[in-house]
């Protein structure tokens, strides 16, 4: 497939729009409110750090109250049916705002609007929707918001084009100000697993150039972010698409070379893609976080091929292995799913087994959810929600136990952390984050937030740890 990037033509229409609205919108007596509420991974965060970008060169400030609101955009998510009915059930809801404020634009975008019959449920059943774009929509936002703005009677606009995707760069930036930052290295995904809507909603890998990526690298870091993501469908494909031999690993080694304090951490990578070259960069790399989170969905080599996974149960654990090896010290987290169609009782406990193995630090699980236009969606699937919830209760009880014990390992160890927020009350009034990743609770002063220090473990349970102060 050839890479498209959106022309400097189409970019700096964009621009004059956006300039055009921000005049409009200074002649009003006080400047019109945004509000942006985002459903999803960090990719869509990311997203919406753009589009906030976009609203803010537009004349607009953001509030966190959408009766407030003169735009209302939603964000959406479409990996999993509870997240679309909870999006469906928000959208919904404001009616009442609308209602409150008729001249209020209230805008879907993203993931779930990208599948057609998804774009079609909101136009026929959600009339006080006025705009619905999809994912390869976004750098078309100012366009498809003046639309709205200046038809003399208002009209709903569509745009959910059904396209591979491209590459926009330039589009402005509005992060929430804090310790952590998202930095997007590649769009889409070319993997097709079975149960994932993923490529379908995001279209094919596509790769931002390195000079691009390292130049948003050194603006996040001279602004004062210490915690930066790289973000990509599957990172370790990064590159591919160039032709020019640049691989991700070369991104953390550039990044790593830039001057500042701060820690590169990355999300999600594919195990068929992890190389040692990667493993061997992090290790090499003192910026780059301990921490690596490589699903493997499930255990059993029948259900993995099944998924389209493209490894089999040992190569899984080979590759782990090696990550161990090379980095001694790494956390090591995952996804799993547990009653993908098909799978047995016994082929299930292949997936406890890779979890005794391993010993994940913790894991992200989900029972299969049902992802209409995937292959998954027509496997036969004769196991019950009730004998896949059995299955899940098995695996947290034994993930449960694993994470307790590998956090209480980490009681009476001094280690350097983030201090990345503040708590949500009590004794433990910050939070901070070790380089793995793993959360820690402490008391101190909220100067600290956005600083490295030393910290004392002092306690544990199986999901955070509990530090003092050196």
């Amino acid at each position: 497939m050839k890479r498209m990037e959106a022309s400097e033509y189409e970019f700096e229409s964009q621009v004059d729009i956006m300039d055009k609205i921000a005049a409009r919108n200074s002649l009003l007596p006080s400047p019109p409110k945004a509000y942006v509420d985002t459903y999803g991974c960090q990719q869509n965060e990311a997203d919406s750090e753009r589009l906030r970008g976009m609203l803010s060169r537009m004349g607009y400030v953001f509030t966190q109250n959408e009766f407030e609101a003169d735009v209302a955009l939603i964000n959406t998510c479409a990996v999993r049916e509870h997240a679309e009915m909870r999006i469906l059930g928000n959208v919904g809801a404001l009616v009442h705002a609308k209602k409150a404020r008729k001249d209020m634009i209230i805008a879907v975008c993203g993931c779930m609007v990208q599948q057609e019959h998804m774009a079609e449920k909101i136009k026929k059943s959600y009339p006080h929707v006025d705009l619905v774009f999809g994912t390869h929509e976004l750098q078309n936002f100012p366009e498809l918001l003046e639309r709205l703005l200046l038809a003399p009677k208002r009209r709903r606009v569509f745009a959910v084009s059904d396209s591979e995707g491209r590459i926009s760069e330039g589009l402005p930036v509005h992060r929430d100000r804090g310790v952590k930052s998202w930095l997007p290295v590649m769009y889409g995904c070319n993997n097709f697993c079975s149960y994932c809507i993923v490529p379908y909603v995001r279209g094919r890998e596509r790769s931002r150039l390195p000079e691009n990526v390292i130049a948003e690298a050194r603006e996040i870091i001279a602004s004062g972010y210490k915690d930066i993501t790289l973000l990509g469908q599957n990172v370790n494909s990064y590159g591919k698409d160039l032709g020019t031999g640049v691989d991700f690993a070369y991104l953390i080694e550039e990044i790593n070379k830039i001057e500042g304090e701060f820690v590169i951490r990355f999300m999600t990578s594919h195990p068929k893609d992890a190389t040692r070259r990667l493993f061997e960069t992090m290790a090499a790399c003192e910026k780059a976080a301990r921490h690596i989170h490589l699903p493997f969905q499930a255990g059993n080599t029948r259900v993995l091929k099944a998924m389209n996974r493209g490894y089999t149960k040992e190569q899984y654990l080979d590759l782990i292995a090696m990550a161990k090896e090379i980095i001694p010290d790494i956390v090591l987290t995952s996804d799993v799913i547990v009653g993908f169609p098909g799978e047995t009782d016994e082929e299930f406990e292949d997936t406890l087994d890779v979890i005794r193995k391993v010993r994940f630090d913790s894991l992200f699980t989900f029972i299969y959810s049902k992802r209409k236009g995937t292959p998954a969606a027509e496997m036969p699937d004769p196991f019950t929600r009730e004998e896949k919830q059995k299955r899940f209760d098995r695996l947290l009880e034994l993930q449960n136990a694993i994470s307790s014990e590998k956090h209480a390992e980490y009681v009476g160890k001094t280690m350097q952390v983030l201090v990345d927020g503040e708590g949500e009350g009590g004794e433990y009034n910050l939070t901070a984050r070790t380089s793995g990743g793993r959360l820690v609770h402490l008391a101190g002063d909220r100067a600290l937030i956005g600083s490295f220090t030393d910290v004392e473990i002092t306690g544990s349970t199986n999901w955070a740890l509990f530090g003092k102060i050196k």
